[in-house]
């Protein structure tokens, strides 16, 4: 009996030796699981990170490549800045800005329409034509409502059928100016006057002739180009998605089409030159027997988001402060595709505390301006918290700016 009982014990389990078995089991496979788990989370923040930095690295690119051009046609004091009348059959409408608390709709190399925390809306203005300045002399005054407008040259370099003109004012520095678009020239007599016709075609001619006065010699027409290469273009955001509205897109113009998705966020901050020059102009060579003062180019003194007075004439947002723009700070906020999961106690992790962009002095000795960034998304049920974010940013001097005719 002994023999049999001894026998029997060495072919089964005991309950100890089972219990075990299964606690190291359920060991095994709790480690297995986070494990997995890990791996997982791991591999959705590569995969949003590399999302959010394809996405960002395009809205960037895209948004710099406008700041480089800006200002192409514009860069005559007498345009830069002054507060232009447009109209487009299309839908594009210009950005507006506040002088002297009123709106208005100034044609600049940029234009920010700063929303603080909220994404801004970025306008950046250039033309395309190839003599980049070229303009021409009022030869006669201009009633509103004629359907031509008599210039000083019988042929004009470069004016062609369709091109898109800016009629500016030289009386003062805060006139109206009047975008056009001319749709020939006239006969015979009348073989110095531009023509206004308006449909089909001619998408910036919504009425008969212009709507305001100009003086014979006291006034110049500039020639941006071809009215279908018009570089207007306003960036925005919205419900997460990169959007450009444009003059050269078609059906883009009043509501904008989608560049990139997964942008919650862009920011940009005019660059001033604001220092005290004595009839300031960035490419004066420094004659001093031509009574002005040296300014060797322009040289940011500081950001902001809105409009300064930055030539210290007490008027904030005129002519002249958006001539002392020399560069546009940019920033891009992009997040990641997918969300992280909650928690134990439903709250997310991921990005605990709200991007902060502009946070570095640039260039060295000028005051950083950091912005704090809401990067909320309207209508998203998912909290901001569970997304990682990237913060890419750049510098563009406004080229044309300081090469002024």
């Amino acid at each position: 009996m002994r023999r049999a009982r001894h026998h029997l014990r060495r072919h089964g389990f005991s309950i100890v030796e089972l219990m075990v078995s299964i606690v190291i089991g359920m060991l095994a496979l709790t480690f297995a699981t986070r494990l997995v788990i890990g791996g997982e989370k791991a591999k959705d923040a590569a995969v949003g990170g590399s999302d959010a930095m394809q996405n960002g690295m395009l809205a960037l690119y895209s948004l710099s490549n406008d700041a480089g051009d800006a200002g192409w046609g514009l860069n005559d004091p007498m345009l830069a800045g002054c507060n232009t009348e447009f109209a487009d059959s299309r839908g594009f409408r210009m950005a507006v800005a506040q002088r002297a608390g009123l709106d208005i709709t100034p044609l600049a190399p940029v234009v920010i329409e700063s929303r603080g925390a909220d994404p801004d809306l970025v306008t950046f203005y250039s033309g395309t034509s190839q003599t980049g300045i070229g303009s021409v002399k009022l030869a006669a005054d201009y009633t509103p409502g004629e359907s031509s407008i008599a210039v000083d040259s019988r042929s004009p370099y470069d004016f062609n059928a369709g091109d898109v003109l800016v009629v500016a004012p030289l009386a003062s520095p805060n006139a109206r100016c009047t975008l056009m678009q001319m749709s020939g020239t006239g006969t015979g007599a009348a073989a110095t006057r531009l023509t206004i016709a308006t449909g089909g075609p001619y998408r910036f001619n919504p009425q008969a002739g212009l709507g305001l006065p100009y003086a014979l010699n006291l006034a110049y027409l500039y020639n941006l180009g071809s009215a279908d290469q018009l570089h207007f273009h306003t960036w925005s955001v919205r419900a997460g998605v990169l959007l450009l509205r444009a003059t050269d897109m078609p059906g883009s113009e009043a509501n904008g089409a989608s560049v990139s998705d997964n942008i919650v966020s862009i920011k940009a901050q005019y660059g001033f030159d604001n220092r005290s020059v004595t009839n300031y102009n960035p490419n004066t060579p420094g004659n001093s027997s031509w009574g002005e003062t040296t300014t060797s180019g322009m040289r940011i003194g500081v950001w902001s988001a809105t409009m300064i007075d930055a030539d210290g004439d007490g008027l904030v947002g005129g002519a002249g402060d958006y001539q002392r723009v020399g560069a546009v700070r940019l920033a891009v906020v992009a997040r990641s595709k997918s969300s992280q999961r909650p928690g134990a106690n439903g709250a997310c992790t991921a990005t605990p505390v709200l991007p902060t962009v502009f946070a570095q002095a640039a260039p060295a000795g000028v005051v950083a301006a950091p912005v704090q960034v809401n990067v909320a998304v309207a209508g998203d049920p998912v909290d901001w918290k569970c997304y990682r974010y990237r913060v890419f940013e750049t510098i563009v001097p406004i080229r044309n700016a300081q090469w002024r005719p």
